[in-house]
């Protein structure tokens, strides 16, 4: 809903069994097992138990005549462990969080409402089978909410419920490491890789995120630079 007129309305993916999708650039998938295993399917054809059939169209007659490692490929102990790595990964911690600079920009985030969307905190749920993962405090810097980002972003491919112009809250922590993560690969931003640094990433935003990425254009250069100075703590 809009009720405090902001223009942010994001909406939670229910999936057709009733849950929420948290995870995938449309939320599709309800946990980290499922998002595992469609990986699995849909990135390196492997099956498992969630996705038994191969990522092969009817037409691909060749993809489907190729032998198998199995029915399903991926055993139910090796999912298990999979998921259960995934789970526990940690997130990398912040740099730089006394710098005056990466403050300022913290500021500038929020004075240009990318807070509305990329909710800094959350305390997670309670876990019966991973406690050391209940009651935690964590700083994702996303609502896991889909929002409309405009014609520009759109895709035109939509998801179930989720339409074509809208994607969920990418989250930001550890967006800092970007470049050291690719390493010597061309770094790219959003869903398709299309911005090569941040701040083209911010102006590519629209929809529900127009007004923001219109604040981030007017800002004092200086501004700008502390902005981009807190996302590269992130």
């Amino acid at each position: 809903d809009d009720l405090d007129g902001d223009g942010i309305s994001g909406v939670g993916r229910i999936l057709d069994d009733g849950r929420l999708g948290r995870f995938g650039w449309k939320a599709s998938q309800p946990n980290v097992e499922q998002q595992s295993a469609g990986a699995f399917n849909g990135d390196i054809g492997i099956t498992t138990a969630l996705f038994p059939n191969q990522s092969c169209s009817a037409s691909q007659s060749e993809c489907l005549a190729r032998p198998t490692g199995g029915e399903p490929e991926v055993e139910a102990v090796v999912m298990a462990l999979v998921t259960f790595y995934a789970q526990h990964l940690a997130v990398p911690a912040r740099r730089d969080i006394t710098d005056a600079q990466v403050i300022a920009g913290q500021a500038q985030f929020a004075a240009a409402g990318c807070q509305a969307c990329h909710a800094s905190a959350f305390t997670t749920g309670e876990h019966p089978e991973l406690p050391k993962l209940s009651k935690q405090t964590i700083h994702p810097y996303t609502d896991l909410l889909l929002h409309d980002m405009g014609s520009d972003l759109a895709d035109g491919r939509p998801d179930f419920k989720a339409s074509g112009s809208e994607w969920r809250t990418a989250p930001l922590w550890g967006i800092g490491l970007t470049e050291v993560v690719a390493g010597d690969q061309p770094v790219g931003y959003l869903h398709d890789g299309r911005a090569r640094t941040r701040l083209e990433a911010i102006l590519w935003h629209g929809g529900e995120a127009q007004a923001s990425r219109d604040a981030v254009i007017n800002m004092h250069p200086d501004d700008r630079a502390a902005l981009l100075r807190f996302l590269e703590s992130l």
